[in-house]
């Protein structure tokens, strides 16, 4: 899709912004969200791969959004299970449709809070893609969260660079340094950084 780095910059323009900006009509956001033409730069299948995850594993993906995430990993985990998780009702809707139709019983919808991912049991892995920017307070956040994931669990954070031309505007993201400052005295400890995705970083924690 010609705009999907347009509306990607849009839906990413940070918390404040996005709580006035309408995901009503997530058909629309869908076309964007999962246009073929993000998979050159999201790189989805390979971040997959390097997260080598078991069959059984338990995943939330928060900010879930339209699914493009969550589906991939819900089909990588037939004994496991997928926890896409959103603030916006809209978007929990679209995605539990979509479960649904595409037959996809190991993918659950969860409406959650700004400061709180409202997860239903433990998890092995989290993944926070292109949401980081979008939270507040987030070293009490990121401290509850781990509460919710299993001894030895993941979490993996994909942002913009602050060099990358999509996403948020330069001064509303952060670097890989930040990110683990931050995250560090929520009780998680940065394992991997890679740098696989030409646009944005990629860190790996445990808690």
């Amino acid at each position: 899709m010609k705009y999907l780095p347009l509306l990607l910059s849009i839906a990413c323009a940070g918390t404040h912004q996005a709580a006035h900006h309408s995901f009503a009509n997530a058909e629309d956001w869908a076309q964007a969200f999962e246009d073929p033409s993000r998979d050159a730069w999201q790189k989805p299948d390979q971040v997959l791969a390097l997260l080598a995850l078991p069959p059984d594993a338990k995943v939330a993906d928060i900010g879930a959004a339209t699914g493009y995430f969550a589906v991939r990993a819900s089909k990588l985990v037939p004994k496991g299970h997928v926890y896409g998780i959103d603030v916006e009702s809209a978007m929990v809707d679209y995605l539990k449709a979509r479960a649904e139709r595409e037959e996809l019983k190991n993918l659950t919808t969860v409406l959650a809070s700004v400061d709180d991912a409202k997860l239903p049991e433990p998890v092995d892995v989290v993944l926070v893609v292109n949401t980081w920017h979008h939270l507040d307070d987030r070293i009490n956040y990121f401290k509850r969260l781990r509460e919710s994931v299993r001894p030895g669990g993941r979490l993996v954070i994909i942002e913009f660079t602050r060099e990358s031309s999509m996403g948020p505007i330069a001064t509303m993201k952060s670097t890989p340094d930040e990110v683990t400052a931050e995250l560090r005295p929520a009780g998680w400890s940065l394992t991997t950084r890679s740098t696989i995705l030409p646009e944005q970083f990629l860190l790996i924690f445990t808690r």
